[in-house]
């Protein structure tokens, strides 16, 4: 009879107190500041909890506990936010400059009434910069992604285009890049949040629409193309 082999045992994955604490070390280790907006944000509630709790309720225990208490879960949920955020930014610090890091921030942290694509919709085969399109609220954004002087054209071709469709619809330039009024990579999402609205959604959606229809006829970038890989393979060549 043969021996039965023993499967090994699925790896179970960290529990949600574990996946924190791998966020906070992740953070600290390239968020020098981060320890002390954690600090502030889980101790500042709970001095505020004490604060009204001797001045509201100083003769009333059950008062006086309770102040507390709610100090303690703000303070909870103010660390995790921050947590996040700081997280978040940490995340992209580590991306940034690097192709399609754009495209990653696109995927993940668009806000509500924005849509677009991690593909680009233009690329330099040479310097690897690239231009990204988002719809939204604010009309269309064209963001470049690399030094300014570079990719300003490739916008503006990018706009040309647009015009020639949709020309009743505002189009704004964002970059993000080394240059230093560039929008830094963890910012990207609210600068589009700050786009005064012009559009409603069903406006959103017919020119989301029109442009998916323009880029099937057009010569778009292939569909998974990876510029790091694109470079390596160039490289290769040479």
């Amino acid at each position: 009879m043969a021996r039965s082999e023993k499967t090994p045992k699925a790896q179970k994955e960290p529990g949600r107190i574990k996946q924190m604490y791998q966020v906070f070390q992740m953070t600290r280790r390239y968020d020098n500041l981060a320890i002390w907006f954690f600090l502030l944000a889980f101790l500042l509630p709970i001095l505020i909890g004490l604060a009204l709790a001797f001045l509201l309720s100083s003769e009333n225990v059950l008062g006086f506990v309770l102040y507390i208490v709610a100090g303690v879960m703000a303070g909870l949920l103010a660390f995790l936010i921050v947590l996040g955020r700081r997280a978040e930014r940490a995340a992209y610090s580590q991306i940034a400059g690097q192709p399609g890091a754009v495209g990653a921030v696109l995927k993940s942290s668009l806000r509500r009434g924005w849509t677009a694509s991690e593909m680009p919709v233009a690329i330099s085969p040479k310097t690897q910069d690239a231009v990204y399109r988002a719809v939204g609220k604010g009309g269309i954004a064209l963001i470049g992604e690399g030094p300014r002087s570079r990719t300003q054209k490739m916008l503006e071709d990018e706009r040309r285009k647009m015009n020639r469709f949709l020309p009743n619809v505002p189009v704004h330039f964002i970059y993000v890049g080394p240059d230093a009024d560039s929008v830094a990579l963890h910012k990207l999402a609210p600068a589009l949040g700050r786009l005064k609205n012009v559009l409603r959604k069903p406006e959103i959606l017919a020119i989301t629409n029109r442009l998916t229809s323009l880029d099937k006829n057009s010569l778009p970038i292939p569909k998974g193309i990876d510029p790091m890989k694109a470079r390596a393979q160039r490289s290769q060549r040479a």
